[in-house]
């Protein structure tokens, strides 16, 4: 039984996941605000970019 209790004691393959758990958590949150700030500019973008197709289509 104390042989089970030092393995479990040892075993950092939990503590790990959780790192990398928060980890990710921390950059979706980074991620999504990024793309907050930077809604407006892309969407001025994209209808530029759209706005010329349109206009050298019907050319």
């Amino acid at each position: 039984m104390s042989n089970l209790i030092a393995r479990f004691a040892k075993n950092e393959s939990g503590a790990t996941a959780i790192e990398y758990g928060l980890i990710a958590g921390i950059m979706a949150v980074a991620l999504i605000a990024a793309f907050g700030m930077l809604a407006p500019q892309l969407k001025s973008t994209f209808d530029n970019v759209a706005t010329t197709m349109k206009d050298g289509v019907s050319e």
